[in-house]
């Protein structure tokens, strides 16, 4: 907790940071005696309660951060007295009631982030008085009304994000006036009307998000004019009329365009072309529905043709195709089933795409993984889960259904996971693994890379072993995910060289200073995610020369305590099952081993885990 004495500390005081702290409790009124404090972070803590009123005595603060904690309550008129505040940080909280309407008063803000809250009523009219506000964000929360023409007021705004609430009636054409903005999303409202023609002013525009809406009417020709456009996505919604085909609609994807009344176009959209005749006009929906059928041919072919192109297909891998190919799922049954790819249904994003949950016809839960093909790596990375992943068959990965490609949609469907990844169980509040679950998830993936590395007729390198990539079904087994930038090595090939580089933190020396990888660097990420997965610091939270491999090994053996995580401690109260621990972040140490020559092979790691799982078991 922190203490009522903060409040005793040097009234010069100008920073305090104490963010990512595990600080839980209320934040004390006395906080309010700092009176020369420009910067306050507390962000990232477990801190409860209501924002004191206390705050507003901190004339001087220029920067407020309380994200990602737990704070209920409303944010008060107090607030307005921080006249030469410049950024509040309140996002991933708990906060509810409306926004004060003196908010708009403090003209020194330029930048306010309250997503993620329970905010609602509507904005107050003095908010789109702030002329210089910059960034303003308040999505995923419960608001209510019209954007107002008084939004066009905010000429220096660059980023605008109100998705995820409930605003209605229509766009105000007064919008079009915001020619600095790079970032604007409207996503999930219940927005009306047409799409104001007056937005191809907005020539700063990068990414426009109109998705999930009730927006009727034509998308404007005029859109073209705008050259910096790389993201528009217009699905869900009520329009109707041609797809503009000229400026950054050349580079769309047709996801983007998807649930609509009757839109049309080139055939790269994946719409009915437009009618040219009223006879045409008559026979739309017949052409509607043969497109629809057009996408609804069974992709699998996809893996039948990567998989017999080099004509290699060992016996023991026939149950696994059979398994792949057995169901055949369309691209519009995926789309039904994910609820047009809903924001509600994301469960995860990576570099080349994400996933998303679905319910197919039958029942059945999927995971849908969608590949985002405006980037030109995301093929590849979707050729390579293919060809790898109809390879292989084990209980500890994740399990491919099928696949679904087209010119402009590409996606792999999934076995849904219902209890998420590793990383929600280590870092989320409301989740807690004890010392024998954390260790059998770890012989788990310990299983899997042991079968990547020496169970396959040609051994795999994962390349990007970190904990969201470890899966947990609902029996809490885990399952090895995510083989986007995976390798197959050769006949008699120790290694071999990349330029696609994985996740800081959890890269092996040799990959990350030459490209040169090999089973071992899947040793060595094992390694970091073992140590990760017992003390619960992240390997890229260290600064300077200090790793997590260096800090635990400076503390092993006799200072256990000072490395593992709190929780463990609480939870246990036993030194023999902390010896126990002691030897799990042994046998991740050597794993960790500068030298690939050094590490020890997975094999080696199975077995001597599974000796420490019987002791642990006695305790």
């Amino acid at each position: 907790m922190l203490p009522v004495s903060v409040g005793n500390f040097s009234t010069s005081l100008i920073k305090f940071y104490a963010n990512s702290c595990k600080i839980r409790g209320p934040i004390p009124d006395e906080i309010g005696n700092l009176s020369s404090i420009l910067d306050l972070d507390l962000s990232g803590n477990n801190l409860v309660g209501s924002i004191p009123t206390s705050i507003g005595k901190m004339e001087n603060l220029q920067r407020f951060d309380l994200g990602n904690n737990k704070f209920t309550g409303f944010i008060r008129d107090n607030f307005c007295k921080l006249q030469r505040l410049g950024a509040i940080y309140f996002s991933q909280n708990q906060l509810s009631g409306s926004l004060p309407n003196c908010l708009g008063n403090v003209t020194s803000l330029r930048e306010i982030h309250l997503d993620s809250n329970k905010l609602s009523s509507n904005i107050p009219l003095s908010l789109w008085n702030l002329k210089d506000l910059m960034v303003l964000d308040l999505s995923s929360n419960n608001m209510v009304g019209s954007l107002p023409p008084e939004i066009g007021n905010l000429k220096a705004v660059i980023k605008m994000d109100l998705s995820m609430n409930k605003f209605s009636n229509e766009i105000p054409r007064e919008i079009g006036g915001l020619q600095n903005m790079a970032n604007l999303s409207l996503r999930h409202n219940k927005l009306q009307g047409a799409i104001p023609d007056s937005m191809s002013n907005m020539v700063g525009l990068e990414f426009l998000d109109l998705s999930h809406n009730n927006i009727f009417g034509i998308i404007p020709k005029s859109l073209e004019k705008l050259q910096n456009l790389k993201y528009f996505n217009i699905s869900v919604n009520k329009l109707h009329g041609e797809i503009p085909s000229g400026g950054p609609f050349k580079n769309l994807s047709s996801q983007f365009f998807i649930y609509n009344e009757a839109l049309c176009g080139s055939s790269g959209f994946s719409v009915p072309p437009c009618p040219t005749s009223s006879k045409h006009r008559s026979n739309r929906k017949k052409l509607l529905v043969l497109f629809l059928l057009v996408g609804i041919v069974p992709s699998t072919i996809n893996f039948f043709w990567i998989r017999y192109r080099k004509g290699k297909r060992a016996p023991q891998q026939a149950d696994s195709l059979s398994a792949i190919t057995r169901e055949r799922i369309s691209y519009y049954e995926l789309i039904q089933a994910t609820d047009g790819l809903s924001e509600s249904n994301l469960i995860g994003s990576g570099s080349f795409g994400s996933v998303y949950k679905g319910v197919l016809r039958s029942g059945t839960a999927i995971a849908v993984k969608v590949f985002n093909l405006q980037l030109d790596a995301a093929f590849k990375s979707f050729d390579t889960e293919c060809e790898v992943l109809c390879r292989l068959r084990h209980r500890n990965l994740i399990k491919v259904i099928t696949s679904c490609s087209n010119l402009d949609f590409k996606a792999l469907v999934l076995e849904y996971m219902s209890n998420g990844s590793l990383e929600k169980y280590l870092y989320s509040h409301n989740y807690f693994l004890d010392s024998k679950q954390r260790l059998s998830i770890m012989i788990d993936v310990a299983c899997a890379l042991e079968y990547l590395h020496h169970g396959c007729s040609l051994p795999v390198i994962h390349c990007d072993v970190k904990p969201s990539n470890v899966l947990l079904d609902e029996d809490m087994v885990a399952h090895l995910s995510d083989f986007g930038i995976s390798k197959l090595l050769g006949e008699d090939q120790g290694d071999l060289y990349t330029k696609t580089l994985a996740t800081l933190g959890y890269i092996a020396p040799e990959y990350g200073l030459e490209g040169r990888v090999s089973t071992k660097c899947d040793v060595y990420s094992y390694g970091v995610m073992l140590l990760e997965t017992f003390t619960r610091r992240k390997p890229n939270e260290f600064e300077g020369d200090l790793s997590l491999k260096q800090w635990v090994s400076y503390s092993l053996p006799e200072a256990i305590m000072d490395v593992v995580d709190a929780n463990l401690v609480t939870a246990t109260g036993n030194q023999k099952e902390l010896d126990v621990v002691a030897s799990i972040m042994k046998v991740a140490l050597d794993c960790c081993a500068e030298s690939p020559a050094r590490r020890t092979n997975m094999k080696d790691v199975v077995g001597m885990l599974q000796k420490i799982k019987i002791q642990l078991l006695a305790y």
